[in-house]
């Protein structure tokens, strides 16, 4: 039987509406550098781990690598309300801990050190926190634990796995950028080249060119920014979609960008990179995150200092 969850309502905050908002769950460990709590925590032992938290509980924590994305998604929610105070279609975010309570009052204390909108706090002594994900309406989900990422995913929420780094806080509009392949887009076409390699893959494309690409599992994710990116007019828009990809335009672009109009998500701009590297332009766009599956172009984009999370 699962024990329950601790939550922490942050009075602080308008609380949103669960059912209208798109909710983004962080970990701790994502929202916040944790690096040195965690080492104490695997080396020494959750008490000496709680002991460490509570004694500085009124030190802020310093940013980890989801930082920015969260203060970019503040700012989308102040322009939605600025032209429609009544909106009900915000961000709504909240940090789920296997913090005990306890230890869970410095977690608290840094959100609003850096006037963070955290609307929610759930500390859950379960190992596997994400069982808790659906029941808040969990959009989006982004922790530094692999199992994490992997459970939510075998749950059906969009989930990527943030690796902690040294992030640049870039400015406003919110840019996210994801992949195409086994990100917004199924990994069909990915296993065809595997199988057949890349004349397979590209037949493959052109054979199917009328039928949309399946759902990969950032899809919903991206439809409801999508939804929100639609209020406003494309010069105004306080979100900026991109989509960075190793297709190449030329033969396997067409199916991509007609799967996009099918479903009716609006991208500002589109890279077919044809297998080059995505970092100098990731550099360029300077996004608050960039969701991809390969490895080696999360440690492209983290070596241009680019907010990274890995769709296993």
């Amino acid at each position: 039987m699962a024990e329950p969850e601790s939550t922490v309502i942050n009075t602080n905050v308008k609380q949103k509406d669960p059912s209208t908002a798109l909710v983004i769950a962080v970990t701790t460990r994502a929202i916040f550098n944790l690096e040195e709590e965690h080492k104490l925590y695997l080396e020494k032992g959750k008490e000496e781990y709680t002991r460490h938290q509570q004694a500085n509980q009124d030190k802020p924590l310093p940013p980890g690598t989801a930082f920015a994305f969260i203060q970019a998604v503040q700012y989308v929610n102040e322009k939605i309300l600025e032209s429609n105070p009544a909106e009900r279609d915000l961000f709504d975010i909240l940090v789920l801990s296997n913090n005990s309570p306890e230890s869970g009052a410095r977690i608290i204390n840094s959100a609003k050190h850096y006037g963070l909108e955290i609307s929610k706090f759930c500390f859950v002594s379960d190992e596997d926190s994400t069982q808790y994900l659906k029941s808040h309406g969990v959009k989006l989900f982004l922790s530094a634990d692999r199992t994490d990422v992997c459970n939510a995913l075998r749950r059906g929420v969009s989930a990527a796995l943030v690796f902690q780094q040294e992030v640049q806080a870039p400015s406003t509009p919110l840019r996210v950028v994801f992949d195409g392949d086994a990100v917004l887009f199924s990994d069909e076409t990915d296993q065809i080249f595997e199988e057949q390699g890349l004349e397979g893959a590209v037949q493959y494309e052109q054979a199917m060119e009328a039928i949309p690409i399946g759902e990969g599992p950032l899809k919903a994710f991206a439809m409801h920014l999508g939804k929100m990116r639609k209020k406003f007019s494309q010069e105004k828009s306080p979100i900026r979609t991109y989509l960075v990809t190793a297709r190449s335009g030329r033969d396997m672009g067409i199916r991509a960008i007609k799967t996009l109009r099918e479903w009716g998500l609006p991208i500002d701009e589109a890279f077919f990179m044809d297998g080059a590297p995505k970092g100098p332009i990731l550099a360029q766009i300077q996004p608050h995150i960039f969701f991809d599956d390969g490895l080696h172009n999360i440690q492209g984009a983290q070596n241009v200092g680019v907010p990274s999370a890995w769709v296993p």
